[in-house]
């Protein structure tokens, strides 16, 4: 689809070669270190100098402040936590004011659908331009350069930024205008956590009666009732990493739910059992780690 009607269509063409990237935590750092491989000139900041650690292994330039990357970046990508960290980015620690015109500025992160457009109409103002472009994939999918790029925005903008996007994914999609990464993102999640809530009710029967729970696993997962989420509870999420996202899946299933409302669907029986899902990964999680042992 050509979104050329979208006001923040802008003057972009190919050849980015400075990306600033801010954000180099578990997914973050595996992606700028993909940027960086590929041979974009690699601009970073962190608030954390121990995160620094994560592109220790490519050519890179580190900026004492935010402002300081924006003035050097052609592209800024940024993989927060929420929507308020992009805000105080762009605002309080003037990262907007101090890009050029035309810069890209791009969230990686997963935020509600209505607060990328106000996002992205503020930067307009400013003169650079706006994509979300949520992934999916984790951890582990940057790290083998996997993730899936859900990009919403201008289509000329889409085209300028793609080559940055491949560094890290096999899958790169655009969506629709800003907004649609992360409606996407968020009914991408929402399946994965409903399916959360099966996998867990499944494993907790099987471990009542006795069936060898990682066999189970990785039996099932070659067969049809495979799913990502039976994957994940068999290989990746530990106990501890099931602390870090239930609260995650949560506020996905919630702004999900607003999503889905602001457009005159009925989201609660789904809502109910994301929540659920997200309610149960911790025990679901220790459950396989001590079938493991």
């Amino acid at each position: 689809m050509n979104y050329d009607g979208d006001p923040q269509g802008g003057r972009h063409m190919s050849n980015i070669r400075r990306v600033g990237f801010i954000g180099l935590g578990d997914q973050g750092g595996p992606m700028a270190e993909a940027i960086g491989e590929q041979g974009f000139e690699l601009h970073v900041w962190a608030r954390r100098p121990a995160s620094l650690s994560a592109v220790a292994a490519v050519p890179h330039v580190v900026h004492d402040t935010v402002a300081d990357l924006a003035a050097s970046a052609e592209l800024i990508g940024l993989c927060l936590r929420d929507d308020t960290d992009i805000w105080s980015l762009l605002d309080d620690q003037r990262l907007l004011g101090n890009t050029a015109p035309g810069t890209i500025i791009v969230n990686h992160g997963t935020g509600d659908p209505a607060e990328a457009e106000r996002i992205g109409a503020h930067i307009a103002e400013a003169g650079a331009v706006y994509l979300d472009a949520p992934v999916s994939g984790g951890g582990p999918g940057a790290r083998a350069r996997t993730l899936t790029t859900f990009v919403g925005g201008h289509s000329d903008t889409f085209r300028a930024a793609r080559p940055v996007f491949e560094a890290f994914s096999d899958t790169v999609r655009l969506m629709g205008p800003v907004g649609s990464g992360q409606l996407t993102k968020l009914f991408n999640n929402a399946l994965t956590i409903t399916n959360m809530k099966n996998a867990e009710d499944v494993l907790a029967l099987a471990e009542q009666i006795g069936l060898d729970l990682p066999t189970l696993i990785e039996t099932i997962g070659a067969s049809s009732g495979g799913s990502a989420a039976l994957r994940a509870l068999g290989t990746d999420i530990t106990p501890d990493l099931a602390e870090h996202l239930h609260p995650l899946m949560r506020k996905d299933m919630q702004h999900f739910a607003h999503a889905v409302r602001e457009r005159g669907a009925r989201p609660d029986e789904v809502l109910a059992r994301g929540e659920a899902g997200a309610s149960g990964l911790v025990q679901a999680a220790r459950l396989v780690a001590r079938a493991r042992t």
